[in-house]
């Protein structure tokens, strides 16, 4: 039986510097690490439609919400900066960007409130009400 003992250690340092950059969830896997010109397959021309954003990725249609970090909560993008050889060796992230709200997108269809993305802003309210102290 074997286990995984490696640490993963967050540079913190780099977050006051790292950028405010616009954070968008794509609902794709693209399998690929690396720098990518986006702006070619992702067109910026956003339209907005009553609380509703439409944009298109390599020609197919999006349906996007604005989503909000909870209260209290700062979203972080890493990056990987010490990359081990194998499973057991120790990693380095840094922090590359913050952000406080991101771009969800669906594909043809609007996010909702069902939508496991949106629905997981709402943990920490939830977890502080079920974890939080119990007033008489």
């Amino acid at each position: 039986m074997s286990s995984n003992l490696s640490v993963t250690t967050v540079q913190l340092g780099s977050v006051h510097r790292a950028e405010r950059a616009p954070v968008h969830l794509l609902p794709c896997e693209v399998e690929h690490n690396g720098p990518a010109e986006v702006s070619q397959y992702f067109n910026s021309a956003i339209k907005d439609r009553k609380h509703e954003k439409t944009v298109s990725f390599r020609g197919r249609g999006l349906k996007g919400q604005e989503v909000s970090c909870p209260q209290g909560y700062t979203g972080v993008v890493l990056r990987e900066t010490n990359k081990p050889g194998s499973d057991q060796e120790d990693r380095t992230v840094k922090v590359t960007s913050v952000f406080h709200n991101f771009t969800y997108w669906n594909l043809e269809t609007p996010p909702n409130s069902d939508d496991g993305v949106v629905t997981s802003m709402v943990w920490p309210e939830l977890a502080e009400a079920i974890h939080g102290s119990v007033d008489d």
